[in-house]
């Protein structure tokens, strides 16, 4: 029989582990250059610029960083989905 009490406390322990994670990609980061582009994004994929041939583009940047927000929701919504499908007991 499975222990609910345990169950609980590996999920916490995996949300904090996940937490940590996070935390420590948010202190990373990542440039690429292809051409006269440059995109400069954290770990945790927010893009911080986007420049083409050395000026800042905002409205670049801020397409990019909706398009990832948009594909993490579709990608957690289907996470959810799935785990209605588990059975904790």
């Amino acid at each position: 029989m499975l222990n609910p009490f345990k169950m609980l406390g590996d999920m916490n322990a995996m949300r904090k582990q996940a937490m940590a994670i996070q935390q420590a990609l948010e202190g990373e980061e990542f440039e690429v250059m292809v051409g006269n582009v440059r995109i400069l994004i954290t770990g945790n994929q927010n893009v911080t610029l986007v420049e083409m041939g050395g000026l800042p583009n905002e409205d670049v940047r801020q397409a990019v960083n909706d398009a990832i927000k948009k594909s993490q929701q579709a990608a957690a919504g289907k996470l959810a989905e799935l785990s209605k499908g588990i059975n904790l007991q």
